[in-house]
């Protein structure tokens, strides 16, 4: 019970990895409110995942806005602060990745990638570090960045300068936000299989040649990032800030 009687919010937590990390933190004893993007299906998914939360005995809430609206922020901190009372740990996940090649990219999908992604996560992070200071007792900001923020993709020009950028944005609010006893921290997934990916490794080939790069022998699950998330957002952290944890089953260092 790690995380117990804390506040925490995840963006992007109804499936795949924010899902993953959203029921993590419930497991360890915290509350856990969500969002998702505003759709009829979301809006379900959002319902069910939020039930699975409240399974383990703990308080959740969840709010269907845009990522990339600069004012969903502010939504997200005042869900949390109306269902849980206050807001102790937040954590940003909520990206896309529409797969698309470089010299024929169009516009609206770089645009609309850099606003989720990296924009989107820019307001959040605020509204959230300003609720903690006025709490006024510290707390925890973790961003999901990708190991495509350390290595290139050719099929991913207007996505990895997002993740480098989310990447960027933790180690300068570290120092930003360190005297008010805020931490903020990134974690760098590898290979998860979720559904931003799932079309890309339908190719077999692919698939398999992910897998023979990854030293532990097999792609990455959501709640894979489940631990590393408890860790950066517990006490066990608590002079833990400014840092990147790879979670890639070993995939950066192979260069075989």
């Amino acid at each position: 019970m790690l995380l117990k009687d804390k506040n925490i919010f995840v963006t992007g937590g109804s499936r795949g990895i924010g899902r993953g990390i959203a029921l993590a933190c419930a497991e360890h004893g915290a509350n856990v409110a969500i969002s998702a993007e505003d759709t009829a299906a979301e809006r379900e998914t959002l319902a069910a995942t939020v039930a699975e939360i409240e399974a383990h005995g703990v308080k959740s809430a969840w709010v269907a806005a845009s990522a990339e609206n600069p004012d969903t922020g502010d939504r997200l901190v005042e869900t949390a602060v109306d269902a849980l009372g206050r807001l102790d740990v937040f954590i940003n996940n909520a990206g896309i990745c529409p797969f698309h090649s470089f010299l024929d990219m169009p516009r609206e999908t770089y645009l609309k990638t850099v606003d989720v992604n990296l924009n989107g996560a820019f307001f959040a992070v605020q509204a959230a570090a300003n609720q903690m200071v006025a709490q006024g007792d510290g707390g925890s900001i973790i961003a999901v960045s990708s190991i495509s923020a350390l290595v290139g993709g050719g099929m991913q020009t207007h996505y990895t300068p997002t993740k480098a950028g989310v990447l960027s944005l933790m180690q300068s609010t570290a120092i930003a936000l360190g005297g008010y006893g805020i931490r903020c921290n990134a974690l760098l997934p590898g290979t998860i299989e979720t559904d931003i990916n799932r079309e890309d490794l339908s190719d077999t080939r692919k698939r398999d040649y992910m897998i023979s790069r990854t030293p532990l022998g097999r792609l990455g699950a959501p709640d894979d990032m489940g631990g590393p998330a408890v860790f950066l957002a517990s006490d066990l952290a608590k002079y833990v800030t400014g840092a990147a944890l790879l979670v890639d089953g070993g995939l950066y260092v192979n260069l075989q």
